[in-house]
């Protein structure tokens, strides 16, 4: 009797297609299919896969004869979290309704929620029971004034409960975190060494791009791998007192980044969200005193100090129900910060600052002392005022960079970013002033060429606010791995001159 004889109606055989859906679990199964018909499945049905392990996936239904009546495909990421191999026969059932959902509509509608329903809501994500649709619901709900304090703190503490988290057996452990919303704000690289380089411990866990061209996980990568577990990072900072390495993989808050997942092609913003995302993977690695860069300008994630106010104390609020010790910065985020935007234009960029080379972009050495000397001051390794005078010494010594350097060594290896091998360059059409910059379109440009996929697109800004411009002078350079995306990028951008707005004078 064949194997098929032996098989229930709610058992098929595993084929591998191949098929990527970024973090969503998705499984494929024949319109034919006996077991599809029987339980009344249709596309977006949420199934039950269940083989040595299991995992809950969306249903999208197959109308050719790409999968036979008893087989079924699963996505990359359903098949590498259930650990199956091609031909292995997995059970199919409903998925069991996710109760805690009822909270989400509840706090859609207005309604405040308790630690504990926060807390079901959160370790149903990490269980993989939510799909992407739900989530985006969750998202909505928690976004803008729609949640409490008392709520931002459950969701932070929910968030650190359900994944790893890291104890040094020493204090202070430090760390310095941007909201972001402001391009080429690659402060972080320059940074942990400066910090380190004056004794102190900051092993900095950052996530990759959310909805900017680059995260620092991005652009580190183009210097040195950053894809460390917990015994490798643990390594790196006791060996060097810092890392800079890529947080999912150490399953710090990893609610967080399932949430991002969905926040990332929404393009998504909320002020509760960002709070307890920053603040759960900073507890969650073991960090005591946080500075945190909150970038202030019209085409910034954070509009108006009015906004940044608000976003100020609910960092407080929250940092103090956790026991963090915080500091806020408000910075300047009317243009984008150094020259690059793209994980290896930006990479280059932090290393011409810490190499103290004559063409490092000085507004992007600026940022990064006036970050470090708060670190050290909130630290204790600075005296109140003296922390920027601290971290230049720190810089132009080349203490800084040993450091960086060692840190690239024990996480693998310093490397050099790649280099686009499409450009082109925007000049200016007649004499002016540049008025102003925008953020955010500048930042969609950057992603249209293809970052932060492609490691070296992106591009570099030759100008800032208030620079005199003569016709032909460039303005930007767009940087891209195909002639495709060049193209692309290059349409959108020529469609979009005031992107880069010049005055008259």
């Amino acid at each position: 009797m064949s194997r098929a004889a032996h098989q229930s109606a709610d058992v098929v055989r595993l084929r591998r297609l191949g098929i990527d859906t970024y973090q969503e679990p998705v499984i494929y199964l024949s319109q034919k299919s006996p077991v599809c018909r029987a339980e009344g499945w249709s596309a977006q049905s949420r199934i039950a896969v269940r083989a040595g392990s299991s995992i809950v996936a969306t249903l999208n239904v197959v109308t050719d004869a790409l999968l036979a009546p008893d087989e079924c495909a699963l996505s990359d990421v359903a098949w590498t979290r259930l650990g199956a191999n091609e031909g292995d026969l997995v059970h199919l059932s409903h998925a069991p309704p996710v109760e805690s959902f009822s909270a989400v509509r509840a706090k859609a509608y207005g309604r405040h929620l308790d630690p504990a329903a926060i807390e079901r809501i959160i370790r149903d994500i990490v269980a993989g029971l939510y799909s992407d649709i739900e989530l985006a619901a969750f998202l909505t709900a928690f976004t803008g004034a729609h949640a409490a304090l008392d709520e931002a703190v459950a969701l932070s503490r929910a968030m650190v409960d359900t994944g790893e988290r890291l104890y040094w057996g020493h204090a202070p452990i430090v760390d310095k975190h941007c909201v972001g919303g402001l391009p080429g704000n690659r402060t972080s690289i320059v940074v942990v060494p400066i910090v380190a380089a004056c004794g102190l411990t900051i092993p900095k866990t950052s996530s990759r791009a959310i909805t900017s061209p680059a995260g620092t996980a991005d652009a580190m990568e183009t210097l040195a791998p950053v894809d460390l577990d917990l015994a490798a990072m643990r390594r790196v900072v006791e060996r060097e007192g810092a890392c800079i390495a890529w947080g999912g993989r150490v399953r710090l808050a990893p609610a967080d980044d399932i949430i991002i997942s969905v926040e990332r092609p929404l393009d998504f913003y909320s002020h509760t969200q960002v709070v307890a995302s920053v603040l759960s993977k900073k507890l969650a690695a073991g960090s005591t005193h946080v500075v945190i860069d909150v970038p202030i300008g019209p085409t910034a994630k954070v509009r108006s100090d009015d906004e940044a106010g608000a976003m100020e104390e609910l960092i407080h609020g929250v940092s103090e129900a956790l026991g963090l010790a915080t500091r806020v910065v408000r910075t300047d985020g009317t243009q984008p910060v150094g020259h690059g935007i793209g994980p290896a234009l930006e990479a280059r960029d932090a290393l011409a600052v810490l190499q103290c080379a004559p063409t490092a972009p000085s507004d992007l050495r600026q940022r990064a002392l006036l970050l470090a000397g708060h670190v050290l001051e909130l630290g204790g390794a600075a005296a109140l005022g003296a922390g920027c005078e601290r971290a230049r010494q720190a810089l132009d010594s080349g203490a800084a960079l040993a450091k960086f350097e060692a840190i690239c060594v024990a996480q693998g290896g310093l490397r050099t970013p790649p280099r686009a091998p499409f450009v082109n360059t925007l000049r200016a059409t007649r004499q002016g002033r540049i008025g102003a910059i925008d953020n955010r379109r500048l930042a969609r440009i950057a992603k249209l060429a293809g970052a932060p996929r492609a490691a070296a697109a992106g591009l570099e800004i030759h100008v800032k606010v208030g620079d005199a411009v003569t016709p032909e002078q460039p303005l930007i350079t767009l940087h891209a791995e195909t002639p495709g995306e060049l193209d692309y990028a290059s349409r959108y951008l020529q469609a979009n001159p005031d992107v880069i707005a010049l005055a008259e004078g």
